[in-house]
């Protein structure tokens, strides 16, 4: 089942990657904003069809959780901007590496220490090794990369 749930996230990234050339390109022919909106925007009705159909009943609701817990809806808007601007500026892998990157130190910070509600996960070598891997591949494609600056 594990497997299956790295699969998922496999193709999750994949399809981020996907999006962010979608709307590098988009952003430059109509704006970053206009793009971004359009992203959330749809993304809010697509939501909206699937809350309606498939989610099932809770027994708390948006109101009822701590408000620090909605602030995680926040957390995209950045990330859309930012890719928008990025992927024109430094192509899709650089980019998404870039973002992957800041998601593992990130997240191995958030296992680490238990924070916003998780429970701890220690840091281990093969973590740290992961970070380093990640740190060269970033890198090398940086190197590799053949636009201007």
């Amino acid at each position: 089942m594990t497997l299956l749930f790295v699969i998922l996230a496999v193709i999750g990234g994949a399809t981020l990657s996907v999006q962010a050339s979608v709307n590098g390109e988009l952003g430059s022919r109509v704006g970053v904003y206009k793009t971004a909106f359009l992203t959330f925007s749809g993304g809010a009705v697509l939501t909206a069809l699937l809350i309606f159909y498939f989610e099932p009943a809770h027994a708390s609701t948006l109101l009822d959780v701590p408000k620090w817990q909605l602030l995680g809806a926040m957390c995209g808007v950045p990330y859309i901007l930012i890719m928008i601007v990025a992927v024109k500026r430094l192509g899709v892998a650089l980019a998404t590496l870039g973002v992957i990157f800041g998601q593992l130190a990130m997240s191995l910070l958030i296992d680490n220490f238990g924070w916003l509600g998780n429970e701890a996960v220690a840091l281990s070598t093969n973590r740290i090794l992961a970070m380093v891997c990640l740190a060269g591949a970033l890198y090398f494609v940086y190197r590799s990369n053949k636009r201007a600056e």
